[in-house]
């Protein structure tokens, strides 16, 4: 069955053809949520959250990009939307502390909380301080970098997912390690 085909039986409403693109899909949106979030739990959360808009959404979706960009799309920006909520708990947390009104949510940093199932024991520090850094980049760096370097996107895929020119990602991915060079280098500098 072609896309066409394929995305008239979705919007339809089609069960069996829901089915399928979560057979394709699932592990793919899971590896692309978890580049961004490193927490396999809230990973796996993501990307449900991901398959319910793309149910809800599938009507609007415009047919001249290809499926797996749309879906790449919308996994990208559920990523962010966590991570910027997260942060905000975070600091809503952290000023409710100061003014004495203390919060359940724990303080320490999202990103040392790497519970990443391919990471070794032995690298999750070392992995928590590469995600941190990460964490850090300006967003357009942060998800270009993300995508190329920790999910294998080739550029092609990265233009398409992210509407820049291919020149553009280079120049992003290119800014991205060299900031992550830099913070790098301070922090080992300083913590040898």
């Amino acid at each position: 069955m072609d896309e066409k085909e394929f995305i008239k039986k979705l919007v339809a409403g089609n069960q069996v053809a829901f089915g399928q693109l979560i057979d394709a899909y699932q592990q793919k949106i899971f590896g692309t949520c978890i580049s961004f979030i490193p927490n396999k739990e809230d990973a796996e959360d993501v990307a449900q959250e991901v398959f319910l808009e793309v149910f809800k959404s599938i009507s609007k979706f415009k047919s001249n990009a290809k499926l797996s960009t749309w879906i790449y799309k919308i996994t990208t920006n559920k990523c962010l939307e966590f991570i910027r909520k997260k942060k905000t708990k975070k600091r809503f947390a952290f000023m409710q502390t100061l003014s004495g009104d203390d919060l359940p949510i724990p303080m320490t940093p999202y990103f040392v909380e790497i519970n990443h199932p391919g990471i070794l024991l032995e690298n999750k520090e070392k992995t928590a301080l590469i995600f941190k850094a990460i964490d850090t980049l300006p967003a357009q760096q942060k998800v270009i970098f993300t995508l190329a370097k920790i999910d294998g996107k080739r550029y092609q895929e990265i233009v398409e997912i992210t509407g820049k020119s291919l020149s553009s990602v280079e120049s992003v991915l290119f800014r991205a390690k060299k900031n992550l060079q830099k913070k790098l280098a301070n922090f080992y500098k300083n913590h040898p």
